[in-house]
């Protein structure tokens, strides 16, 4: 049972940490981009019959967003903190090992429960054993260590 409640948790904690990847969205990913841009401007004077040649030098920076292959039109920000899904991811994983040792629970009590079904009364209980009446017959069910279930008849006093 521990390897089954171990596996479940495992299997939780991986859909959080997903769920928590989803939300928060992988960082953003910008290259800049530094393009130098030479500019010659050629300018022509008639009074002293002259020739001035300036040189620009120009840098202009892009910022390179890459697309996740979807559009929008609208975006929306996940203002969730993240110790919220930490607890979220916590209590789902306990409510899942609670599940799942209710559901592979033996013991005295399924015990009880079967022989009830077929008409005995508890009569009393114990941590490992139960006595149970049907009219003037009692029987002793036991639950051993490995969880058997042992039943016998009680003689009557």
């Amino acid at each position: 049972m521990a390897k089954l409640v171990g596996i479940a948790a495992l299997f939780a904690a991986g859909l959080v940490l997903a769920g928590g990847l989803a939300a928060t969205g992988v960082a953003d990913v910008t290259t800049t981009e530094t393009v130098p841009v030479t500019t010659t401007v050629s300018e022509t004077m008639t009074a002293p019959a002259s020739t001035v040649l300036s040189t620009v030098e120009q840098t202009t920076t892009r910022r390179i967003v890459p697309t996740t292959g979807t559009t929008s039109s609208s975006s929306s920000a996940s203002t969730t903190p993240t110790w919220v899904w930490v607890v979220l991811g916590i209590l789902a994983a306990a409510v899942i090992g609670l599940i799942v040792a209710l559901l592979t629970r033996r013991g005295i009590y399924a015990a009880v429960a079967s022989w009830a079904a077929q008409g005995w009364v508890l009569d009393s209980q114990t941590a490992g054993s139960a006595i149970l009446r049907r009219g003037p017959d009692l029987m002793v069910v036991s639950i051993d260590d490995k969880g058997l279930t042992n039943a016998r008849p009680l003689a009557n006093s």
